[in-house]
Protein backbone atom coordinates (compact mmCIF):
# COMPACT_ATOMS: atom_id res chain seq x y z
CA UNK A 1 0.00 0.00 0.00
CA UNK A 2 1.17 3.76 -0.42
CA UNK A 3 2.25 5.70 2.58
CA UNK A 4 -1.18 7.30 4.15
CA UNK A 5 0.99 9.86 5.95
CA UNK A 6 1.92 11.69 2.82
CA UNK A 7 -0.01 14.29 1.24
CA UNK A 8 -0.09 14.97 -2.38
CA UNK A 9 2.93 17.01 -2.92
CA UNK A 10 4.70 14.19 -1.48
CA UNK A 11 4.62 11.98 -4.70
CA UNK A 12 6.59 12.99 -7.34
CA UNK A 13 8.48 11.91 -10.12
CA UNK A 14 12.15 12.81 -11.57
CA UNK A 15 12.44 14.06 -15.09
CA UNK A 16 14.76 13.17 -17.57
CA UNK A 17 16.68 16.33 -16.56
CA UNK A 18 16.56 15.76 -13.34
CA UNK A 19 13.81 18.51 -12.15
CA UNK A 20 10.79 16.79 -10.13
CA UNK A 21 7.08 16.79 -11.00
CA UNK A 22 4.46 16.35 -8.89
CA UNK A 23 2.27 13.42 -9.83
CA UNK A 24 -1.07 14.62 -9.12
CA UNK A 25 -1.91 18.26 -11.07
CA UNK A 26 -5.19 20.33 -10.70
CA UNK A 27 -5.83 21.08 -14.84
CA UNK A 28 -7.77 24.79 -15.35
CA UNK A 29 -8.91 23.75 -19.28
CA UNK A 30 -12.20 25.06 -19.67
CA UNK A 31 -12.57 27.28 -16.23
CA UNK A 32 -12.88 30.94 -17.31
CA UNK A 33 -10.20 33.51 -15.99
CA UNK A 34 -11.82 34.76 -12.82
CA UNK A 35 -13.50 34.07 -9.32
CA UNK A 36 -13.99 30.37 -10.19
CA UNK A 37 -10.36 29.38 -11.48
CA UNK A 38 -8.36 31.65 -8.25
CA UNK A 39 -10.66 29.87 -6.06
CA UNK A 40 -10.13 26.35 -7.28
CA UNK A 41 -6.04 27.13 -7.98
CA UNK A 42 -6.43 28.54 -4.13
CA UNK A 43 -8.31 25.45 -2.66
CA UNK A 44 -5.65 22.75 -4.52
CA UNK A 45 -3.08 24.43 -3.01
CA UNK A 46 -4.90 24.22 0.54
CA UNK A 47 -5.97 20.67 0.09
CA UNK A 48 -1.78 19.74 -0.52
CA UNK A 49 -1.68 19.96 -4.18
CA UNK A 50 1.89 21.74 -5.46
CA UNK A 51 0.83 21.35 -9.38
CA UNK A 52 -1.12 23.45 -11.33
CA UNK A 53 -1.40 23.40 -15.34
CA UNK A 54 -2.79 25.88 -17.22
CA UNK A 55 -1.98 27.48 -20.69
CA UNK A 56 -1.76 30.68 -23.36
CA UNK A 57 -4.83 29.47 -24.87
CA UNK A 58 -7.20 28.98 -21.53
CA UNK A 59 -7.11 32.77 -20.94
CA UNK A 60 -6.92 32.57 -17.49
CA UNK A 61 -2.66 32.76 -16.25
CA UNK A 62 -3.57 35.72 -14.69
CA UNK A 63 -6.03 34.07 -12.10
CA UNK A 64 -3.82 30.97 -11.61
CA UNK A 65 -1.32 33.76 -10.42
CA UNK A 66 -3.89 34.90 -7.94
CA UNK A 67 -4.64 31.67 -6.57
CA UNK A 68 -1.13 30.99 -6.20
CA UNK A 69 -0.90 34.51 -4.45
CA UNK A 70 -3.68 34.28 -2.07
CA UNK A 71 -3.10 30.35 -1.02
CA UNK A 72 0.19 31.66 0.71
CA UNK A 73 2.08 28.73 -0.30
CA UNK A 74 5.43 29.99 -1.62
CA UNK A 75 6.44 30.23 -5.12
CA UNK A 76 9.32 27.58 -4.76
CA UNK A 77 6.90 24.88 -3.88
CA UNK A 78 4.76 25.03 -6.63
CA UNK A 79 4.86 23.18 -9.87
CA UNK A 80 3.51 26.08 -13.03
CA UNK A 81 2.74 24.63 -16.36
CA UNK A 82 1.88 26.82 -19.30
CA UNK A 83 1.68 26.00 -22.88
CA UNK A 84 2.49 27.76 -25.75
CA UNK A 85 -0.53 28.74 -28.36
CA UNK A 86 1.30 27.49 -31.57
CA UNK A 87 -0.98 30.37 -33.02
CA UNK A 88 1.28 32.54 -32.06
CA UNK A 89 5.20 33.05 -33.70
CA UNK A 90 7.60 33.34 -30.48
CA UNK A 91 7.73 30.49 -27.95
CA UNK A 92 10.14 32.84 -25.86
CA UNK A 93 8.27 36.13 -26.14
CA UNK A 94 5.35 34.29 -24.98
CA UNK A 95 6.78 32.62 -22.35
CA UNK A 96 8.32 36.18 -21.02
CA UNK A 97 4.02 37.19 -21.29
CA UNK A 98 3.02 34.40 -19.18
CA UNK A 99 5.33 34.91 -16.62
CA UNK A 100 3.95 38.74 -16.17
CA UNK A 101 0.42 37.37 -16.59
CA UNK A 102 1.31 34.79 -13.74
CA UNK A 103 2.98 37.04 -11.61
CA UNK A 104 6.20 34.46 -11.43
CA UNK A 105 9.89 34.36 -12.61
CA UNK A 106 9.90 31.59 -14.09
CA UNK A 107 7.41 28.81 -14.70
CA UNK A 108 8.64 24.62 -14.06
CA UNK A 109 7.11 23.44 -17.28
CA UNK A 110 6.92 25.09 -20.60
CA UNK A 111 5.24 23.06 -23.14
CA UNK A 112 4.10 23.66 -26.99
CA UNK A 113 0.05 23.04 -26.74
CA UNK A 114 -0.09 21.19 -30.15
CA UNK A 115 1.73 20.62 -33.10
CA UNK A 116 0.32 23.37 -35.75
CA UNK A 117 1.91 24.01 -38.47
CA UNK A 118 4.19 20.91 -37.86
CA UNK A 119 6.05 19.16 -34.65
CA UNK A 120 9.56 20.95 -35.10
CA UNK A 121 9.40 25.00 -36.24
CA UNK A 122 8.68 26.00 -32.55
CA UNK A 123 11.16 24.16 -30.31
CA UNK A 124 14.27 26.94 -30.92
CA UNK A 125 11.81 29.23 -29.59
CA UNK A 126 11.41 26.38 -26.92
CA UNK A 127 15.10 26.14 -26.10
CA UNK A 128 15.47 29.91 -25.77
CA UNK A 129 12.22 30.04 -23.29
CA UNK A 130 15.04 27.63 -21.69
CA UNK A 131 17.82 29.39 -21.56
CA UNK A 132 16.71 32.58 -20.88
CA UNK A 133 15.45 31.22 -17.05
CA UNK A 134 11.56 31.18 -18.00
CA UNK A 135 11.30 27.81 -18.44
CA UNK A 136 13.01 24.73 -16.15
CA UNK A 137 11.81 22.01 -18.49
CA UNK A 138 10.37 21.72 -21.42
CA UNK A 139 8.15 19.25 -23.63
CA UNK A 140 5.45 18.86 -25.97
CA UNK A 141 1.02 18.35 -25.87
CA UNK A 142 -0.91 16.40 -28.30
CA UNK A 143 2.38 15.29 -30.44
CA UNK A 144 2.32 11.40 -31.39
CA UNK A 145 5.21 8.88 -31.38
CA UNK A 146 6.31 10.35 -34.99
CA UNK A 147 6.00 13.67 -34.07
CA UNK A 148 7.87 13.35 -30.80
CA UNK A 149 10.85 11.48 -32.72
CA UNK A 150 10.83 14.67 -35.28
CA UNK A 151 11.27 17.06 -32.24
CA UNK A 152 13.86 14.52 -30.72
CA UNK A 153 16.14 14.43 -34.04
CA UNK A 154 16.02 18.57 -33.99
CA UNK A 155 16.30 19.32 -30.47
CA UNK A 156 19.57 20.63 -28.59
CA UNK A 157 17.77 20.07 -25.42
CA UNK A 158 15.25 17.12 -25.07
CA UNK A 159 11.85 17.52 -24.60
CA UNK A 160 10.61 15.99 -21.03
CA UNK A 161 7.05 15.65 -21.34
CA UNK A 162 4.06 14.83 -23.51
CA UNK A 163 1.18 15.73 -22.08
CA UNK A 164 -2.07 14.13 -24.02
CA UNK A 165 -5.64 12.95 -23.27
CA UNK A 166 -5.20 9.57 -21.65
CA UNK A 167 -7.60 7.38 -19.33
CA UNK A 168 -8.76 3.43 -19.50
CA UNK A 169 -10.95 4.69 -22.58
CA UNK A 170 -7.82 6.38 -24.15
CA UNK A 171 -5.61 3.86 -23.32
CA UNK A 172 -2.80 4.59 -25.80
CA UNK A 173 -0.34 1.86 -25.14
CA UNK A 174 2.22 2.28 -27.55
CA UNK A 175 2.52 6.17 -27.15
CA UNK A 176 3.33 5.41 -23.70
CA UNK A 177 5.89 2.88 -24.43
CA UNK A 178 7.67 4.41 -26.47
CA UNK A 179 7.92 7.67 -24.67
CA UNK A 180 9.21 5.55 -21.37
CA UNK A 181 11.48 4.18 -23.98
CA UNK A 182 12.99 7.98 -24.77
CA UNK A 183 12.96 8.87 -21.47
CA UNK A 184 9.53 10.82 -21.81
CA UNK A 185 7.27 11.45 -19.27
CA UNK A 186 3.21 11.05 -20.25
CA UNK A 187 1.16 13.34 -18.41
CA UNK A 188 -2.76 12.64 -19.19
CA UNK A 189 -5.49 15.29 -19.47
CA UNK A 190 -8.71 14.77 -19.14
CA UNK A 191 -8.03 11.45 -17.00
CA UNK A 192 -12.17 11.25 -16.42
CA UNK A 193 -12.99 12.26 -19.66
CA UNK A 194 -14.36 15.75 -18.72
CA UNK A 195 -17.13 13.48 -16.10
CA UNK A 196 -18.06 11.37 -18.77
CA UNK A 197 -16.25 8.70 -17.62
CA UNK A 198 -17.40 8.31 -14.06
CA UNK A 199 -20.73 7.06 -14.84
CA UNK A 200 -19.30 3.91 -17.03
CA UNK A 201 -21.18 1.17 -15.48
CA UNK A 202 -17.54 -1.06 -15.10
CA UNK A 203 -15.93 1.87 -13.75
CA UNK A 204 -18.83 2.35 -11.06
CA UNK A 205 -18.81 -1.28 -10.30
CA UNK A 206 -15.31 -1.23 -9.50
CA UNK A 207 -15.24 1.32 -7.52
CA UNK A 208 -18.27 0.09 -5.34
CA UNK A 209 -16.01 -3.26 -5.46
CA UNK A 210 -13.24 -1.41 -3.70
CA UNK A 211 -14.65 0.87 -1.56
CA UNK A 212 -13.28 4.39 -3.50
CA UNK A 213 -15.70 6.63 -5.94
CA UNK A 214 -15.38 6.39 -9.62
CA UNK A 215 -12.95 9.13 -10.04
CA UNK A 216 -10.20 7.70 -7.93
CA UNK A 217 -10.40 4.55 -9.61
CA UNK A 218 -9.50 6.57 -12.54
CA UNK A 219 -6.79 8.48 -11.32
CA UNK A 220 -5.50 5.68 -9.59
CA UNK A 221 -5.34 3.94 -12.80
CA UNK A 222 -3.35 6.33 -13.95
CA UNK A 223 -0.85 6.51 -11.37
CA UNK A 224 -0.59 2.67 -11.67
CA UNK A 225 0.69 2.98 -15.18
CA UNK A 226 2.94 6.25 -14.14
CA UNK A 227 1.18 8.80 -15.45
CA UNK A 228 0.94 12.35 -14.08
CA UNK A 229 -2.83 13.07 -13.91
CA UNK A 230 -4.30 16.45 -14.27
CA UNK A 231 -7.81 16.23 -13.00
CA UNK A 232 -9.95 19.37 -13.67
CA UNK A 233 -12.54 20.47 -11.22
CA UNK A 234 -13.71 23.85 -9.63
CA UNK A 235 -15.64 22.48 -6.52
CA UNK A 236 -13.51 22.14 -3.24
CA UNK A 237 -14.85 18.53 -2.33
CA UNK A 238 -13.92 17.09 -5.64
CA UNK A 239 -10.63 18.95 -5.76
CA UNK A 240 -10.33 16.79 -1.92
CA UNK A 241 -11.49 13.96 -3.05
CA UNK A 242 -9.12 13.91 -6.48
CA UNK A 243 -5.99 14.22 -3.84
CA UNK A 244 -6.96 11.17 -1.62
CA UNK A 245 -5.62 8.40 -4.31
CA UNK A 246 -2.43 7.48 -2.65
CA UNK A 247 -3.71 5.77 0.53
CA UNK A 248 -4.60 2.32 -1.66
CA UNK A 249 -3.77 0.24 -4.67
CA UNK A 250 -5.89 -1.13 -7.89
CA UNK A 251 -5.17 -4.74 -8.35
CA UNK A 252 -3.90 -6.27 -11.09
CA UNK A 253 -7.88 -7.37 -11.92
CA UNK A 254 -8.73 -3.92 -11.34
CA UNK A 255 -6.61 -2.86 -13.26
CA UNK A 256 -7.26 -5.24 -16.67
CA UNK A 257 -10.71 -4.37 -16.00
CA UNK A 258 -9.94 -0.73 -16.72
CA UNK A 259 -7.30 -1.67 -19.55
CA UNK A 260 -9.88 -3.45 -21.39
CA UNK A 261 -12.09 -0.29 -21.71
CA UNK A 262 -9.92 0.67 -24.40
CA UNK A 263 -11.38 2.55 -27.46
CA UNK A 264 -8.05 4.02 -28.93
CA UNK A 265 -6.51 0.53 -30.12
CA UNK A 266 -3.86 1.19 -28.23
CA UNK A 267 -2.35 4.03 -30.44
CA UNK A 268 1.02 5.72 -30.58
CA UNK A 269 -1.18 8.54 -31.63
CA UNK A 270 -2.00 11.43 -29.03
CA UNK A 271 -5.16 12.19 -30.54
CA UNK A 272 -7.98 10.94 -32.65
CA UNK A 273 -8.31 14.25 -35.03
CA UNK A 274 -6.89 17.61 -35.33
CA UNK A 275 -8.68 20.91 -34.03
CA UNK A 276 -6.94 23.57 -35.64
Amino acid sequence: MSDTSHPPAAHVRKLADGNQIPVLGLGVWQVPNGPDCVNAVRWALELGYRHIDTAQAYGNEESVGQGLKESGVPRAEVFITTKFYPGSKDPAAEAQRSLERLGVDYVDLYIIHWPQRGPTWAWSGMERAHARGYARSIGVSNFSVAELDQVREVATIEPVVDQVQFSPFEYRRALLSAAEERGVAVEGYSPLGTGRHLSNKTVRALATRVGRTPAQVLLRWGLQHDLIVLPKSTHRDRIAENADIFDFELSERDMSELDDLDRSHGTERAREGKWW
